[in-house]
């Protein structure tokens, strides 16, 4: 899965410097009555073009990597950017003297120095600084891009970009709420600061399984963070099921870290509910996708059960009748009706649990 997400990730990034180099050619070379002395035709323009992008979007994709697996990702957003920058420049200089050194070679047919080579044809030309000037630029902008992504979430940004949500829509949601159990006991206990951090260390376990399972983050609410779907795809493959018990895990691989740092391993309960929403976008110097219906209330009634009837995760009757997935890891244990708060008719209420316990 994991390979999965790189790959698409290495895929968008070959795109994007695919299509920015594509409009540095064009406007550097095709608007010249004549083309450039290793250009035959058009195509040679093109092929430049591919063979840019790949390069440049590979070379973005290993300083996201190497940032995203190092400690370079705890450092502030401006740092990650001027080491992704300075990868990508290096990268970009030493394939052009490497590039430059077998011209050299081909044509010249002699061996030349080094530094004859830098000064004499790469640093004091023209063409390469306007290059170096605009691939800084490319990957500025692409590095904001990546951000606004990661602040609002990639599909919220394109669907506001699109303009999808400007007018009210009904759709058909799945949502998940995960809240820490004993989060007052924990907080008055670190204080506000270490209470903070801990939410910070928790979740930032819950991204990998967010993104394996195909979810979104919609919101995060204090020690609580709300989840969603659209139904057809939440119900799959035990996805709503999954994030939990994955996040669960994780908690407890991180056991012996959440123990030095804070004395105790943190555990959350977590309520899965699905319905018709509407779907809008609101505000306007911080726009955000909102989702308004009585789902949402009762999805919050039905976590504060989780307590009283001793589960770690309970579901609606209403999903339990749309999942789709015969051969689920996972038990379902029907509770019976029960009347929530605030509701006047009582709902079936399912307590989930894994079939084989890690």
């Amino acid at each position: 899965m994991r390979a999965r997400i790189q790959a698409k990730k290495l895929a968008f990034a070959i795109f994007a410097w695919t299509v920015a180099m594509a409009a540095f050619v064009f406007f550097r070379y095709a608007q010249t009555p004549e083309l450039p002395q290793w250009a035959i035709g058009s195509a040679d323009l093109a092929t430049l073009s591919i063979y840019m992008g790949i390069i440049f979007g590979s070379l973005h994709w290993m300083s996201n990597l190497i940032a995203d697996f190092s400690a370079i990702n705890r450092l502030p957003y401006v740092f990650s950017v001027i080491f992704k920058g300075l990868f990508l420049l290096l990268g970009a200089t030493t394939l052009a003297y490497i590039t430059q050194y077998l011209n050299m070679w081909a044509i010249e047919n002699h061996m030349t120095t080094l530094r004859q080579m830098l000064t004499a044809h790469i640093l004091y030309s023209p063409a390469f600084q306007a290059l170096i000037v605009y691939l800084v630029v490319v990957r500025v902008g692409l590095a904001f891009i990546e951000q606004m992504a990661l602040l609002v979430g990639p599909r919220v940004l394109f669907n506001i970009g699109l303009g999808k949500y400007h007018k009210p829509r009904y759709e058909q949601r799945l949502f998940l709420y995960l809240d820490m159990v004993a989060s007052t006991t924990h907080a008055e206990s670190l204080g506000d600061y270490r209470f903070s951090r801990l939410i910070q260390d928790s979740f930032s376990l819950l991204a990998d399984t967010v993104t394996n399972n195909e979810a979104e983050i919609y919101r995060y609410m204090g020690d609580a963070v709300l989840i969603h779907w659209p139904l057809k795809d939440g119900v799959k493959q035990d996805r709503c099921f999954n994030i939990y018990h994955d996040f669960s895990q994780q908690l407890s691989w991180q056991r012996l870290y959440f123990e030095e740092q804070y004395g105790f391993v943190p555990k959350f309960k977590a309520a899965a509910h699905c319905g018709q929403v509407v779907a809008a976008v609101v505000g306007v110097q911080k726009q955000e996708i909102s989702f308004f219906s009585d789902v949402l209330n009762t999805l919050a009634r039905l976590q504060d059960q989780c307590n009283p009837l001793g589960q770690r995760m309970l579901i609606s009757g209403s999903l339990k009748s749309r999942l789709d997935y015969p051969d689920t890891r996972y038990n379902l244990n029907n509770l019976g009706p029960i009347k929530l708060k605030g509701k006047q008719h009582s709902i079936d209420v399912y307590g989930v649990t894994p079939k084989n316990p890690v």
